[in-house]
């Protein structure tokens, strides 16, 4: 059974959700220019620092990842309590766009890698997830659970229906990732009717390997752990992927239908809240 939720008007603003909890831990919305600063460092430590992403003169200088998109996104972050309750705190992200967000740029940022234009004809809301990371002393299941229990309690409040975004396999030579993403092609191939493209001037065939010459299992498990916590909600993969050169990576386009996000991860949650005493 999927929660019902009255549909919010998009031209309204809504209260972001209360702050939900794991022991010190909490995920909520960024409040205010400071911890949205914040999140801009922890990106470039990460992608930048840590995983070799290509800096410009002025990201070099800023220490900060930041684009437009982020002018006009909700920023989802996880904060330790234990490190204080200032910017310091922050210690995990993902950036979220909706529709009504993308057309202040005039397009959502996955358009500049895949033709999304089946999932933006969908007549429901929809949600672009990206720019996730996690600081490298919290990379661990609780963590990432935070995080999609903040994504669900997002979903559940706005009525998101489809959400979307890039996920990142680590490097460029698509050749060495070509059992991942052969398996990705022919297990989780989207339906037509969501189905994004990889833009043709962009576009990497993910088959690569003879479908039967893979070991699916070991392909899996290679997997990065974002693009598999989209696959256990029934997520899918577009057609193509797609190589981004900034970021030393290569991308693929992931699509998930809301119904497992809600059901799986909001309810358990809030039945969990409702069965520990204050």
């Amino acid at each position: 059974m999927t929660l019902q939720k009255e549909a919010a008007d998009p031209s309204e603003p809504s209260e972001p959700f209360a702050e939900l909890r794991s022991g010190n831990l909490g995920v909520r919305l960024a409040a205010g220019a400071t911890e949205i600063d914040a999140v801009q460092a922890l990106r470039y430590r990460v992608f930048y620092q840590e995983m070799g992403a290509r800096a410009d003169d002025e990201t070099t200088i800023a220490q900060r990842d930041r684009d437009i998109y982020d002018t006009v996104a909700d920023h989802l972050l996880v904060v330790d309590h234990g490190l204080g309750e200032g910017p310091e705190s922050v210690v995990g992200t993902y950036r979220l766009i909706q529709r009504e967000a993308a057309g202040r740029i005039g397009h959502f940022y996955s358009s500049d890698e895949y033709d999304i234009t089946s999932i933006e004809a969908n007549p429901g809301r929809i949600l672009e997830l990206g720019r996730s990371c996690v600081d490298n002393g919290y990379r661990n299941r609780s963590v990432m659970q935070l995080l999609w229990r903040g994504i669900a309690a997002y979903v559940f409040q706005h009525t998101i229906e489809l959400m979307f975004g890039c996920a990142s396999l680590p490097g460029v030579d698509p050749d060495v990732l070509a059992p991942e993403l052969t398996y990705l092609y022919y297990n989780h191939l989207a339906p037509a009717a969501i189905r994004p493209r990889a833009v043709p001037h962009r576009y990497i065939e993910m088959r690569r390997l003879d479908r039967d010459g893979i070991d699916a299992r070991v392909a899996l498990t290679r997997l990065p752990p974002l693009i598999k916590g989209y696959l256990r909600l029934g997520g899918f993969v577009g057609d193509g992927a797609v190589i981004d050169p900034q970021f030393n990576t290569t991308d693929v386009a992931v699509v998930v239908q809301t119904d497992l996000v809600t059901d799986k991860y909001y309810k358990h949650y809030e039945r969990r809240s409702r069965e520990t005493p204050d």
